[in-house]
């Protein structure tokens, strides 16, 4: 099923541009990208676009809560589409690719801290750092098939 991402922007109170309608679109069909691959795709889709365009769309969507951003330690952020799912990533130390993981709670936040300070937690975020097996074998300086 195709989403409506003009109604998706408007009920989040958005203006419905090309930029932002491309953004969602893209990471509808290929989560997990940073901000280079996103503005390639947008400029594919919707015809130029800046840097700083792009960014303002990623901003906004992120505030509007369209979208999520996973900022791995040592690494660019990355975006994926916001779809209220509870996953985590697994993100390979070797060739930086990045994949969901369900939540082994089932529910948000699926980790709670032994002391909140005064916070409200509404998420947990883990990521899961390991190797592809292909990329370890790489790494190695082995051929894999």
């Amino acid at each position: 099923m195709e989403q409506n991402w003009a109604e998706a922007l408007h009920d989040a109170g958005l203006r419905v541009t090309a930029g932002r309608v491309a953004v969602l679109t893209e990471l509808s069909e290929r989560p997990h990208l940073g901000v280079g691959e996103i503005t390639d795709a947008v400029r594919s889709r919707a015809g130029t676009a800046s840097v700083q365009a792009v960014y303002d769309a990623l901003a906004a969507l992120h505030k509007a809560a369209l979208i999520r951003r996973v900022e791995p330690a040592g690494q660019p952020p990355r975006y994926e589409l916001q779809n209220g799912d509870n996953h985590h990533h697994l993100m390979c130390r070797s060739c930086g690719a990045m994949r969901d993981v369900a939540c082994s709670i089932g529910h948000s936040p699926c980790l709670s801290p032994s002391q909140t300070h005064g916070f409200v937690i509404d998420e947990a975020e883990v990521i899961y750092w390991g190797c592809v097996h292909s990329a370890t074998n790489l790494t190695r300086g082995q051929l894999h098939e």
